[in-house]
């Protein structure tokens, strides 16, 4: 009998990583794919990933928007509350058999909370892990809302049991953001038509740049505008191309965001380009060519040590995460990051390593779901 597993997408950051879990269950003969989109996914603000989905030949069962303006605790704690109204009802509809949820953002927290209380079984990707920020409590709570869990490391699924996570249940899959490294052309030239949808300077493929990617921190949301500011006049010194992305929808990214428009109505466009999103292979493409990563996105430690390219992770987004050799860390001040850059710079690339998998785990996760003993109750194991 074919098993009905719904996935909900509810910002770019989730489908990049879940995009070859998507894959694998859609082409998987025992599997039927449900799609839920929503959240910031769906907003024109965020880049309106939701079209990368569709054009990537996805079907789209269900659009939720459930994201209330403000970018303050508030809203966030109120988003995570329509998000369970909303998600109830289309998990009524679609009756799946399984619900996948990715990593710790609240829109996760919805998901897990309205599956778990209409008797759905969760399957979590990327628990087990540390990190600083709200996250960490978070991804934790997750765990234990969750059926089965596919951590993206072997010290992450050790975390996992010692929570009291049946074994079985638990399944070393490794990042699945990293089966579309493994498989897709990396070089510049796969980006450049999409190079043009950005507004600033105009990127030159032929010389170096730096990739900046900062999130908010939402322990300390009320600093986001004075941290993204230490982090531009930083790399600003750089006679280098800067590549910025916007940030992702949390409390704290509308001054982060203002942080970022301010800076460039100062300081001018020269050497900068901006982008609201990417979709997951232009991304990894210009993960891979950067001179060095700056910011605190995750996917700098995870697909940075893959890719072994230098990396300055910039205050407590990230603090406690297991990461590779690629990675340095500098907290939110002007001159400590330039130095943490210029050390990266001098370093140059760094030998890849598959802390986060190796590029398999698609296909390792829906092949498990096919199978898995479909057990609504738990068990601690202590």
């Amino acid at each position: 009998m074919t098993r009905k597993i719904c996935a909900v997408i509810a910002s770019r950051a989730n489908y990049g990583r879940v995009k070859p879990v998507l894959a694998a269950i859609r082409a998987h003969d025992n599997l039927e794919l449900q799609l839920i989109a929503g959240a910031s996914l769906l907003l024109e603000r965020y880049g309106n990933a939701v079209n990368v989905v569709e054009r990537d030949g996805f079907e789209i069962n269900r659009k939720i928007h459930y994201v209330l303006e403000g970018s303050n605790p508030i809203t966030q704690a109120k988003t995570t509350g329509l998000g369970i109204i909303e998600l109830a009802s289309a998990f009524e509809e679609l009756s799946p058999d399984i619900v996948i949820t990715v990593a710790d953002r609240f829109e996760t927290m919805s998901t897990a909370i309205a599956a778990s209380y209409m008797n759905i079984l969760l399957a979590h990707v990327q628990g087990g892990e540390i990190t600083g920020n709200i996250d960490e409590t978070v991804r934790h709570a997750i765990t234990k809302l969750s059926h089965y869990h596919f951590p993206s490391t072997a010290q992450s699924a050790e975390r996992l049991k010692k929570m009291g996570e049946e074994e079985w249940r638990i399944l070393n899959s490794g990042c699945p953001s990293i089966d579309t490294i493994a498989s897709q052309d990396l070089s510049l030239e796969s980006v450049l038509d999409y190079m043009a949808a950005g507004v600033g300077d105009v990127f030159n493929p032929e010389k170096p740049y730096i990739l900046v990617s900062q999130h908010p921190v939402t322990s300390e949301y009320e600093n986001s505008y004075d941290q993204i500011l230490e982090t531009l006049k930083a790399v600003s010194k750089f006679d280098i191309q800067k590549v910025v992305l916007w940030p992702n929808s949390d409390a704290g990214s509308d001054l982060l965001s203002k942080g970022i428009r301010n800076f460039r109505e100062s300081a001018g466009e020269t050497g900068f380009r901006y982008f609201k999103n990417f979709p997951p292979e232009i991304y990894n493409a210009l993960l891979k060519n950067a001179v060095c990563l700056v910011g605190n996105s995750s996917s700098f430690i995870r697909e940075g040590s893959y890719l072994g390219t230098p990396a300055v992770i910039i205050g407590d987004r990230q603090e406690g995460r297991e990461h590779g050799s690629n990675v340095v860390f500098a907290p939110n001040e002007k001159t400590r990051i330039e130095k943490a850059i210029q050390k990266q710079l001098e370093h140059g690339p760094y030998e890849s390593e598959k802390i986060f998998g190796d590029g398999t785990a698609g296909i390792k996760i829906a092949d498990y779901l096919s199978t898995v003993n479909l057990s609504i109750n738990k068990r601690m194991t202590y």
